[in-house]
């Protein structure tokens, strides 16, 4: 698939040898819009071929993230937009954006390569094939809406399209019923392009009374054409999503693609979080005062230590590697653990549990500096047992447990169905979110739209409070550390109608600021592939 096609360069050189004019017809990729039929020809590196594949997922989870959460069209298209930019930006034909032809083909390969390499990463299953099918339309769909209507036509004039164009003549006898069924009621019917297909294929269309139907076919206008290009985009992805599933076991004594392939959708793509800590060094008997910023997962635990005065070892890898995430040296994690394991002494702490706590700060056995587990790690990791307290309660929490755990932080019966409803749908990370703006929001006394960026609503004292645009919480040390950032700028500005735009860091994927107590800010874009 990766071959490289030697007869497209040498033609290449050969116009650029005779001094013949470039155009993008010259090209496989003569528009930013790809409906990805044919593999790419070229030949790339292991290395390349991982971070491609990475940073498409960056932009498809950011898309899938965006429109999940509901958020206004601004928001969600400068989040998109934003994504786009950093990870796959696609430059239009213009010319006025000062990049050469070979960099505007170097963009367009990329995202040809990296759909590619998706395509196997996510035909293994069909839940995995859904979730891409899903992700890939809507990308395509944020694109296509954003062309000019004049790249629009010039990407569908390529692809070959059955469409049935109605003529002039069935448009006038048609006029009063194409008319009546524009949304538009007062545009002019006789100007406007329109095409007939079965109505099975613009049912959205259908149920909202947009188009006319008869003899089961629907006559939709060409302003509505995108619902006809995404259609015939998921027909043609669904198709090739099945080829490419049978035709994937062939690859597996591949050991250099297969285990890129295997853990792609398993990658967490945020930061690592180490030493730096917001709320600088803290000590063992802070922790208590500090729950309350804490993440319901490490919450659940927190509580459990405490009454029951001891936890399993699942439960202490993932609390204690959160707590020193958040600050909690080795000297201070040993007196909070002994300290919580009240019912040991001294000895017994030392023997049995002591090694476990020097070792998860790299100071036994291998001395790996082991980091705070991400959200995704808690969810695929192993699920608690009986007697286990680890885990993630959106993921492993039954339906009435975690209505009971809502309604003990005082989160109401609408915004319970809203996260119980994203729980069923498999959307964890969105559910803590949600928990995160409902919560956060009432402690600041606002709404959970001021925690979603913009303008934010007014405070239960009057005025203003805006807050830096949040992202999706995918670590439980992300969670507290916006918390904490949350409480410390609603402290400094108490709530008095201030208009200001907080002075939080943007809580973007791989870009981090933290200010440590009493010393500089210290830079962090470690992120893990």
């Amino acid at each position: 698939m990766f071959k490289q096609e030697r007869s497209q360069t040498r033609k290449t050189r050969q116009m650029l040898a005779s001094g013949a004019r470039f155009t993008y017809d010259d090209e496989p990729y003569p528009t930013r819009l790809n409906f990805y039929r044919d593999p790419p020809a070229l030949e790339i590196s292991i290395e390349e071929f991982e971070q491609f594949a990475l940073d498409r997922m960056q932009v498809l989870t950011a898309l899938q993230t965006a429109q999940m959460r509901n958020l206004p069209p601004d928001q969600m298209d400068k989040a998109v937009g934003d994504a786009i930019r950093k990870y796959m930006p696609m430059s239009p034909n213009n010319g006025n954006n000062g990049m050469t032809h070979g960099q505007l083909m170097d963009e367009r390969r990329k995202d040809h390569v990296s759909h590619f390499i998706l395509r196997l990463a996510y035909s293994r299953s069909q839940e995995l094939r859904q979730w891409f099918l899903r992700a890939e339309c809507a990308l395509f769909r944020y694109r296509f809406e954003k062309e000019s209507l004049k790249e629009q036509l010039e990407f569908l004039e390529k692809q070959n399209l059955t469409w049935k164009k109605v003529s002039d003549d069935d448009k006038r006898l048609l006029r009063d019923k194409l008319k009546a069924s524009s949304p538009f009621k007062a545009q002019n019917v006789d100007d406007e392009t329109f095409f007939e297909v079965d109505f099975e294929r613009v049912c959205g269309l259908v149920g909202k009374r947009q188009v006319y139907v008869h003899a089961g076919k629907a006559f939709v206008p060409l302003a509505d054409q995108v619902v006809l290009v995404l259609d015939e985009f998921r027909e043609r992805l669904t198709q090739a999503l099945e080829v490419t599933g049978r035709a994937l076991p062939r690859m597996d004594e591949d050991n250099r693609l297969m285990p890129v392939l295997n853990n792609i959708n398993k990658q967490y793509l945020g930061r690592e979080f180490t030493t730096s800590a917001v709320a600088g060094e803290i000590q063992a008997q802070d922790v208590d005062a500090l729950k309350i910023h804490m993440p319901l997962c490490m919450e659940h635990l927190h509580d459990e230590l405490r009454r029951e005065k001891h936890t399993k070892h699942g439960g202490r890898m993932q609390y204690g590697l959160f707590l020193k995430g958040i600050g909690l040296s080795l000297e201070q994690a040993l007196i909070f653990w002994q300290t919580a394991f009240a019912n040991k002494t001294p000895d017994e702490f030392n023997k049995q549990y002591a090694y476990n706590v020097r070792h998860s700060y790299g100071m036994e056995g291998k001395r790996t500096d082991y980091t705070p587990y991400s959200c995704k790690s808690i969810i695929m990791g192993s699920a608690p047992g009986a007697g286990d307290h680890h885990g993630c309660p959106f993921r492993h929490f039954s339906a009435p447990s975690l209505r009971a755990k809502l309604a003990s932080k005082q989160v109401d019966e609408f915004d319970t169905e809203d996260i119980l409803g994203l729980v069923s749908a498999k959307h964890y990370q969105i559910a803590c979110t949600r928990y995160y703006e409902v919560t956060r929001a009432r402690m600041i006394g606002g709404s959970p739209d001021t925690l979603r960026g913009g303008s934010g609503s007014a405070l239960a004292g009057g005025g203003e409070f805006k807050v830096a645009s949040q992202e999706q919480i995918e670590h439980p040390n992300q969670f507290f550390e916006q918390s904490y950032k949350l409480m410390q700028h609603k402290s400094t500005t108490g709530g008095t109608g201030d208009e200001t735009e907080a002075p939080l860091d943007p809580t973007i994927k791989g870009r981090y600021t933290y200010k440590k107590v009493g010393g500089p800010s210290i830079a962090n874009n470690d992120m893990e592939m």
